[in-house]
């Protein structure tokens, strides 16, 4: 909803005790993969560079988990494998909205500020959130920190996720198959079945398809309860039959009343058209539907909520892919083009904005006959997305000095938006023309569109020392326009209406060019230590407000400065990466509620970041691995933020009284998080057996930005959560016993309110928690 939307273990002694041990020698990394023959740490191969790369001699801080890692660690959505990356933080309210924060950097804006991408397509979504993509039969996710805007553009201003897909291989026949149930604590059960197959069609050509059925149990109780408005003297109920003198509301009183169901399939073509050139289609589609709300209410007890109307979503995408590799000459060429199609719909309960507005509008919430009615609105909320785009790039072989990447972009996205506020039996005089009943409406249409030209050269100066040098021009364009408000805005209407809306009183367009520079050198002591340093420079597009009067807001730029390291050690039983920077975030983009709960975005003031992170793995021999990482930064405004802009559109500073003093945390980012992963191998006989621990640690966050929702929400409390394992493999199949937050802690990744907190209070504070303690047995066969 972007209208009135919502807002977005046992703890060590000390961050630095955590920090210590990492550093002091236990075991982190991400992608580290033993290779069975030597018990080495295997090679990561990544393609943050746009080309297949060692990870060890990429001079970009990248944190990868490899095919195997993600299935060890039972990894199957964007929420598990985020806590395994230290560098990366996020905000959700439920599945579908999750706002993703690289190195302390969040969106609070319209785009995000870290790119998502599914092997070569970019699937950020400018309008409705990330596109949570099932984790199965996935060769790595990789995470790039800092701007990757010469080679990623708008929106990886903070950083990139990428996605990578199994890819068909023509060299023989290969298929999976896992089933899983899980039982979690204050949960009801939950499964999951899914599988792959390989099929190869000829000498040169082979398909992979893959598919997956998952649900997820609720663990969330909607309680007994009932609210009367002080100004009608009505009375709602969520149980039926109602208390005497309550009418009953659609959501009803029941345990566990959040589960998701998640399915979908990929089918994948790879034919070698000869020796050089090789295409790639890829059609992709997942649905996913959920059920009441993902946060609680600690004041009503553990795991407990009072709605009285449906919460609900439904996502449901396809997204048609193809990619074309070749050769001309020695030079690669690769072009990458997709079409997404994305729908979501879904509703939420808004009893807590009714109550707030009882004194204020509520002895005008009227029928035909003018008597007071029920005022609380139900809500109904639906996006209609179509994105495509298409790169086209031209790479130069490894082995030469002077060595490029070099491209064309273009991306347009479109979302037709619906929010349909409507009040049962409301007074037609009160109603939007054309949508009976209907309270509030916002119905538009809103376009991004971006181009750009790009290039990366790297130059060896000496056999041990590499410059590059990269910069991207881009284009960028946001229209709008539709209607927006309440039978009175009609009045104000400038326009005819786009189909199904009574006129037009939003009209507006942003346009803005910019370049993004990078300058990078890397020092390689040998083949297997090398460091760096790169200044580079990330950037996010502004856009339009959807409220007359209120002007657009302005693209904010994210400028790094970092010193970072990649070493191997023992024989390539130790690895130790890391990375020190400072970020300065200038004009950044802030998202606030004004009048009546009406979302605004405007620009807000400067801000820095300065942190260390590291990942450090080590095989002490063929039976031990040991992985994890660690992130310890300190983001902060570095200016007063005031809420208000000068007659230039630039965001004012020095105020008496500022919504968020110099020297604030930024909102969603902890200072420090960690993770620490052991795994032991053994054989005997004809079996196979692994043990594995994995725990992760988060320090506290705001939730917000503003002093005063501050002093409203809380904190964030620190938390850390403790994962189990035990596995058996024989011949092709594997059983695996695993228990996921063994201790059942509350670890928050969010706290918000469903109304306002500077205009409702402190009527409610929700809390989004990891998920509670789950087991788990999984079977699984490979032919």
């Amino acid at each position: 909803m972007r209208t009135k939307f919502i807002e977005s273990a046992p703890s060590l002694r000390s961050r630095g005790s955590l920090a210590l041990m990492l550093l002091a020698g236990m075991p982190a990394a991400f992608a580290q993969e033993q290779d069975p023959s030597s018990g080495t740490l295997e090679e990561v191969v990544v393609t943050a560079q746009k080309r297949e790369e060692n990870l060890q001699s990429v001079p970009v801080s990248v944190q990868a988990i490899g095919n195997a890692k993600l299935e060890q660690l039972h990894i199957q959505s964007f929420d598990d494998y985020a806590k395994y990356l230290p560098s990366l933080t996020f905000q959700t309210t439920g599945p579908g909205t999750v706002d993703v924060i690289m190195r302390g950097v969040p969106s609070n804006g319209l785009l995000p500020t870290v790119g998502t991408y599914l092997d070569e397509q970019p699937v950020t979504m400018a309008l409705v959130g990330m596109l949570d993509v099932h984790i199965y039969d996935i060769a790595r996710v990789e995470a790039l920190a800092g701007p990757q805007g010469t080679l990623y553009g708008a929106s990886s201003e903070a950083g990139t996720l990428r996605i990578i897909t199994n890819k068909p291989d023509p060299s023989g026949f290969k298929a999976g198959y896992e089933l899983q149930g899980t039982v979690a604590a204050h949960s009801d059960a939950g499964y999951l079945a899914q599988g792959y197959v390989n099929l190869p069609l000829f000498e040169k050509a082979a398909v992979r398809l893959v598919g997956w059925d998952e649900h997820d149990g609720g663990y969330i109780d909607n309680i007994p309860a009932t609210v009367t408005f002080p100004t009608s003297g009505i009375c709602l109920a969520n149980t039926s039959p109602a208390p005497a003198g309550c009418s009953s509301t659609p959501a009803q009183a029941r345990h566990r009343f959040n589960p998701v169901d998640t399915r979908g399939a990929r089918a994948a073509l790879k034919l070698d058209l000869d020796d050089n050139w090789t295409i790639t289609p890829v059609l992709m589609t997942q649905t996913q539907k959920t059920e009441g709300a993902f946060g609680y209410d600690p004041k009503l007890g553990d795991l407990a909520v009072q709605r009285f109307y449906p919460d609900s979503s439904h996502e449901s995408w396809t997204d048609a892919a193809l990619t074309i590799q070749g050769k001309l000459g020695n030079l690669d060429v690769v072009y990458a083009g997709a079409f997404l199609k994305r729908d979501t719909s879904g509703g939420g309960d808004y009893t807590e904005y009714a109550i707030a507005y009882d004194s204020l509008v509520s002895s005008s919430i009227v029928n035909n006959a003018g008597q007071l009615i029920n005022p609380v609105q139900q809500v109904t909320t639906a996006d209609y997305v179509k994105s495509q785009s298409h790169e086209l790039r031209v790479s130069s072989p490894q082995s030469w000095p002077l060595r490029f990447v070099a491209g064309l972009f273009l991306e347009r996205q479109q979302d037709l938006h619906l929010e349909n506020f409507r009040i049962d039996g409301l007074a037609s005089s009160l109603s939007v023309p054309g949508y009976p009943d209907t309270w509030f409406l916002v119905r538009t249409n809103e376009v991004h569109r971006d181009s750009a030209e790009f290039t990366e050269i790297s130059y060896d100066l000496t056999s041990q020392l590499t410059a590059t040098g990269g910069i991207r021009f881009f284009h960028a364009q946001t229209t709008a326009g539709g209607f927006f408000g309440q039978q009175p805005q009609v009045a104000e209407c400038v326009a005819p209406g786009l189909p199904g809306t009574p006129c037009t009183n939003l009209d507006s367009e942003v346009s803005e060019s910019g370049h993004t520079p990078k300058l990078s050198l890397a020092y390689r002591f040998d083949s297997a230590r090398m460091v760096y340093a790169t200044w580079a420079r990330g950037f996010r597009p502004g856009g339009t407000n959807n409220i007359l009067g209120v002007a657009p807001y302005k693209a904010d730029y994210l400028t790094s400065y970092e010193v970072g390291w990649k070493t191997s050690w023992l024989g390539n039983r130790l690895r130790f990466n890391g990375a020190i920077y400072q970020e300065d975030w200038n004009n950044f983009q802030f998202t606030f509620k004004g009048q009546n709960g009406i979302i605004i975005r405007a620009n807000a003031g400067q801000a820095r970041i300065r942190g260390i992170e590291s990942d450090l793995g080590w095989a002490p021999d063929e039976r031990w691995l040991f992985s994890g990482g660690f992130s310890l930064m300190d983001p902060k405004t570095t200016a007063n933020y005031c809420g208000t802009l000068d007659a230039n559109g630039n965001p004012i500073t020095d105020c008496a009284v500022p919504l968020a003093p110099t020297g604030s945390q930024l909102p969603g980012t902890s200072k420090f998080k960690g993770n620490l992963v052991a795994r032991y191998s053994m054989h005997f006989g004809d079996f196979d057996a692994d043990l594995q621990g994995a725990y992760v640690y988060q320090s506290s966050a705001w939730p917000d930005l503003q002093t005063e929702n501050r002093a409203i929400l809380g904190k964030q409390s620190a938390w850390g959560a403790l994962d189990m394992s035990a596995g058996l493999q024989w011949n092709s199949y594997s059983l695996e016993l695993f228990a996921n937050n063994v201790t059942d802690k509350r670890g928050q990744i969010t706290r918000y309110p469903e109304c306002a907190a500077t205009m409702c209070g402190p009527i409610a504070t929700y809390v989004v928690t990891i998920p509670t303690r789950t087991i788990g047995l999984k079977f699984t066969q490979r032919f």
